[in-house]
């Protein structure tokens, strides 16, 4: 039988089928940390097992946590749009969160996104490497410090390593940069320049294959 309260990792719940289908069944069910209490639903990764690029991003958000699918708010369709012009397929590419529920507080009638703490991203680790091990991707780009020091260590800076190859087994080819929805929390008169940017990033990333 399930466990009916949070028991401190995701750990307890993967299963020894490691296909995707049975990773995101299983998933479904996932009480290895506390936050299954405030999300709607596990918001799975998505994508093809044979996709070559792999995006790793914090959590999902409001719009996200309705719908069931990774990627589809405001900070998705900023993501898809720079995607286009980076010339990146995204129905090609596996996207993800390093933390699978929505991690939020109310205020008034909306809910205001909150950052997972480490014992939250560390208890929803185990589904992240079960996704890595399942698609084995050749290229693995971490879209914000949550994603990249739930894999690469806590004293990992984003800023300071954004557009470089990084040291790492998870895949061939590591890299980090910001998240989407970095650019929209930016001034408005900053955001084509960051958008700008961080198309750049995505070049990169498709001169890696």
């Amino acid at each position: 039988m399930a466990p009916t309260k949070a028991t401190g990792s995701a750990a307890d719940f993967v299963p020894e089928a490691s296909s995707l289908p049975a990773l995101r069944e299983a998933a479904a069910g996932c009480k290895g940390c506390a936050l299954w209490q405030l999300g709607t639903q596990t918001v799975f990764g998505e994508g093809p097992a044979s996709a070559e690029i792999m995006f790793v991003g914090e959590q999902p958000g409001d719009q996200e946590d309705r719908a069931g699918r990774p990627f589809v708010g405001p900070a998705g369709q900023l993501f898809d749009q720079a995607l286009a012009a980076a010339g990146i397929d995204r129905s090609e590419t596996y996207t993800t969160n390093a933390v699978k529920h929505f991690k939020w507080k109310a205020r008034g009638k909306r809910r205001i996104h909150q950052k997972p703490n480490w014992s939250e991203m560390t208890a929803c680790r185990p589904w992240l490497e079960a996704e890595l091990a399942a698609i084995g991707p050749r290229v693995l780009v971490l879209l914000g410090a949550t994603a990249a020091q739930c894999l690469l260590g806590r004293q990992f800076r984003v800023t300071q390593n954004r557009r470089r190859l990084l040291e790492s087994d998870l895949a061939e080819s590591v890299t980090a940069t910001i998240h989407p929805s970095a650019i929209l929390r930016g001034e408005p008169q900053q955001r084509e320049t960051e958008l700008a940017a961080f198309v750049d990033d995505l070049r990169f990333v498709k001169s890696l294959l």
